[in-house]
């Protein structure tokens, strides 16, 4: 199975009430990371690929920049926990590959776990794009990075 992560991209900043987070939208610098990166994915993904995407605007947002079908699933929102992205995703069985567009601290905990076994904080810029492959043989899955990608290098 492949899991692309997806932070959004840059946002104006925002109170920490939960309305008000979930209301913050991209700056126009987020605009440009999300379409650099939506030209990158759009070349590399299947059509075959599902989108699952926070509430939060600037997730919407940044998804949008990609111009295919995704579906808004409330349990990405900021604050999720990585059992909540892993149930969404479906992972490691999922047929098909699943791009989720979240937020830290969740996405590079996911990715910490999925990599190294343990949840930690990893950093991942904003607008920056981390593709994992599971590979599955007998009882044992191993989890590869194929790309990590930031908007600033394409």
């Amino acid at each position: 199975m492949d899991l692309i992560l997806w932070r959004h991209a840059d946002a104006h900043p925002g109170g920490t009430v939960l309305k008000a987070d979930l209301e913050r939208a991209l700056t126009g610098k987020g605009r440009r990371q999300a379409a650099s990166i939506a030209i990158w994915l759009d070349k590399h993904l299947p059509d075959s690929a599902k989108i699952l995407v926070s509430p939060a605007v600037r997730s919407i947002e940044t998804a949008s920049a990609l111009d295919r079908k995704y579906k808004i699933v409330p349990e990405l929102a900021p604050g999720a926990q990585v059992a909540s992205l892993l149930a969404a995703a479906g992972w490691p069985d999922s047929r098909h590959p699943v791009v989720i567009i979240g937020h830290q601290p969740a996405l590079g905990q996911l990715a910490s776990l999925l990599l190294f076994g343990v949840e930690q904080e990893l950093s991942m810029r904003k607008g920056a794009v981390w593709w994992l492959t599971n590979r599955s043989r007998e009882d044992n899955h191993k989890t590869t990075l194929r790309a990590a990608i930031c908007p600033d290098y394409l």
